[in-house]
């Protein structure tokens, strides 16, 4: 059985093939898929590929990189797509220092809001943090949210210890087999093997 816990299966770059590649999950021995939401448009044709799909599920949120047009309105509209039985997370969200397509402050704050709204909702949450590692950890920390997944998680191994004791599953990408990696290999030497996504 294969869980794939992170993907874009809505992105442009799939409508080519899109039908064709998702089909043949079942026969590859992929069991379950999460569609992450990049934003609003994203979190509804996520939900639509998972009503298209038994082995799809979605989850709803805006990415840092995508809050220009973010407003209460936005919350709003995710609390009632996050309603749809297939939506188990909201997400992607989180800090993106590194591109800063955003003001900080901005991103705090509806990064503040969004997870408000899991807490809420009482679903788990899949976290974007990119060179904002410990004012990623303290919001977390500070909020009342205990489950879901720090994705292509880059911080140290002591804060991959905190999560994984808050409730969360740490997301180790192919940066673990680079060369130059000894870090990432001390994190996922540093927590349990069932906690890594």
């Amino acid at each position: 059985m294969y869980f794939e816990s992170h993907a874009h299966y809505d992105d442009k770059q799939f409508n080519a093939d899109r039908d064709q590649l998702l089909k043949e999950f079942p026969s590859c021995g992929i069991d379950i898929v999460i569609n992450s939401a990049s934003g609003l448009k994203s979190s509804r044709t996520g939900l639509k590929l998972a009503e298209k799909y038994d082995y799809i599920y979605a989850s709803v949120g805006v990415h840092p990189h995508e809050l220009n047009n973010m407003t209460d309105e936005t919350i709003a509209e995710l609390r009632r797509l996050a309603d749809h039985k297939k939506c188990v997370a909201i997400g992607e969200i989180g800090l993106d220092y590194h591109y800063e397509n955003n003001p900080r402050e901005t991103q705090r704050f509806w990064f503040k809001k969004q997870l408000k709204l899991a807490e809420e909702l009482r679903l788990p949450v899949i976290i974007h943090s990119r060179e904002a590692s410990q004012e990623c950890f303290d919001i977390i920390r500070q909020s009342k949210v205990r489950k879901g997944v720090i994705h292509c998680y880059s911080g140290s191994a002591e804060m991959a210890k905190e999560y994984v004791k808050m409730g969360f599953y740490i997301g180790i990408g192919g940066v673990v087999t680079y060369p130059n990696a000894r870090s990432m290999v001390e994190t996922a030497e540093a927590i349990p093997l069932e906690k890594i996504l």
